[in-house]
């Protein structure tokens, strides 16, 4: 990001004072005199001030990267850490459930409550949902990870709202997929390092039980942080970009208006349902990878260790993934048809070893604790590889599926609607899966689901791909859904490439 000039004019007018907010006909950034907008200078560079948007960026990803990206390195592990993973299904289904109920009426709350209320409420049902489990160590109380659970469906969107807001917002329009990157590496790293800790604390425990006490305590310090953090957060109108520009917020549409703009959408593209199997595959293998894979499969400290290689291949994927689909040296409905064949032969090929590898095993096999397998058994790399993979290609899935919405429009209201079907139907299939282990459905059957839904959908929105995705969309287009002006479809709100409501 360019810097202005260090001949800052620090003065005590108020910030939305419009003749110290904007660059001088000299490139003189003129700032008023407050603390939030002093520069730091340390070990020769020289930092943007407080009230910047990188600096509030990346309040909101250390935010997330302590209260999603814990619950992410928790679920990771198959069953919330537990050697039972019922506790952690009826948490996962009643979490899901609401989230794809309440998550529809998030953007009206987010709107009344404000960003900083919201993410900090959104953060703290991370927190409770982790003492559950560290309740559960103890006490065996399923009624209380349930509750944990359908409440932070209703905290889940709340937080993402916010982030959201403030995501789309602060970034100057050439900046946004750059700031977006970087959130998206910042909050899997916290995943990563989620990870790490149940690692280090089960690294010599072989075997197949639940993980300590000591892990949720860390979990929950984290969590805690991550929702005190979102108070330090400065107000959206005393934040300034270093072009002197000031933040206008997006304001997410309210229950009433999203209803008749997905009615809307209904009419004017009805081709998007062709999308809705893969909107349903991307959060239907969860259940499969976490549950009836690695905590199935393996012992503690060797879950921990697929944990953190999942989480850093979701990295790799999303930026081989977002950097190829942004490459300007070939036409983007080319880029679209190329997507398409990776991904089909990403899913076959890395599913069809799946299909190998789950033929070895089954739930009987798995209840005999003995059989659960550590990193120094022979024939771990196989599966260990093969996991990796999984994670790699759930960060491929996403991305694509972003990147194809965004192709298909550049109208905000448009795509917010995408956006909505989009975090409902995957929600939705989030809580049927996690439902499905829970009442002990085969995990042949539970493959078999997964591979034939992400290769199907594939297909079935084949036909969108080919003939819908142009190389640009036409302001006519784009117009005449809404009576929006070209300036406002102008400076819409960019869909982000790496984006993955999917995650809580």
């Amino acid at each position: 990001m360019a810097e202005p000039t260090e001949k800052h004019k620090h003065v005590s007018h108020e910030v939305d004072s419009p003749e110290h907010s904007v660059a001088g006909p000299t490139d003189t950034l003129e700032l008023p005199n407050s603390w939030k907008y002093k520069r730091l200078r340390l070990f020769g560079y020289t930092f943007p001030w407080y009230a910047s948007p990188p600096i509030q960026l990346l309040i909101v990803s250390m935010a997330c990267f302590m209260c999603p990206g814990m619950f992410n390195a928790i679920n990771g592990m198959g069953g919330a850490g537990q050697l039972n993973p019922k506790a952690s299904n009826n948490a996962n289904t009643a979490l899901y459930s609401c989230f794809a109920v309440v998550g529809f009426f998030a953007g009206t709350f987010t709107n009344k409550l404000g960003i900083r209320t919201a993410l900090s409420f959104g953060g703290f049902g991370y927190s409770v949902y982790i003492a559950s489990f560290l309740c559960y160590n103890h006490t065996q109380n399923l009624g209380f990870t349930t509750f944990a659970g359908a409440l932070l469906g209703v905290c889940a969107g709340l937080l993402w709202c916010a982030q959201g807001a403030i995501m789309m917002s602060y970034p100057p329009e050439e900046s946004k997929g750059r700031y977006i990157s970087w959130f998206w590496m910042i909050f899997n790293l916290g995943a990563v390092l989620g990870s790490l800790i149940p690692l280090g604390q089960n690294i010599n425990n072989k075997g197949a039980g639940s993980v300590n006490d000591g892990t949720y305590v860390g979990f929950l310090v984290l969590t805690l942080i991550g929702a005190a953090l979102s108070w330090t957060l400065v107000d959206a109108k005393a934040v300034i970009r270093d072009d002197g520009s000031k933040i206008i917020v997006m304001k997410h549409p309210s229950w009433k208006s999203e209803i008749i703009g997905l009615w809307e959408v209904f009419q004017t593209d009805p081709y998007i349902i062709a999308l809705f199997p893969m909107f349903l595959a991307s959060n239907w293998f969860y259940a499969y990878h976490f549950t009836e894979i690695n905590a199935a499969y393996y012992n503690v400290r060797t879950r921990a260790l697929n944990g953190v290689v999942y989480y850093l291949m979701q990295i790799v994927g999303a930026y081989v993934f977002g950097f190829a689909l942004d490459y300007q040296g070939v036409r983007r409905t080319m880029r679209a048809k190329i997507a398409w064949g990776a991904l089909f032969v990403l899913i076959m090929a890395i599913w069809g070893g799946g299909y190998a590898f789950q033929k070895t095993y089954d739930r009987a096999w798995s209840a005999v604790l003995t059989n659960h397998k550590d990193w120094t058994d022979d024939g771990f790399g196989g599966p260990f590889v093969l996991y990796m993979f999984y994670g790699f290609s759930d960060a491929a899935w996403q991305t694509c599926v972003y990147w194809y919405m965004g192709a298909l429009t550049n109208n905000s209201r448009k795509l917010a609607n995408f956006a909505g079907f989009y975090k409902g139907i995957q929600s939705a299939g989030s809580a049927i899966t996690w439902r499905l282990d829970d009442i002990g459905t085969p995990y042949m059957t539970m493959f078999a689901s997964t591979w034939g839904l992400l290769a199907g959908s594939l297909l079935v929105a084949l036909p969108v791909i080919l003939w819908k995705v142009e190389d640009t969309v036409s302001l006519e287009k784009d117009l005449a859904f809404t009576d929006e002006t070209a300036d406002d479809v102008i400076a819409k709100a960019v869909v982000p490439a790496h984006d993955h409501p999917e995650r809580v």
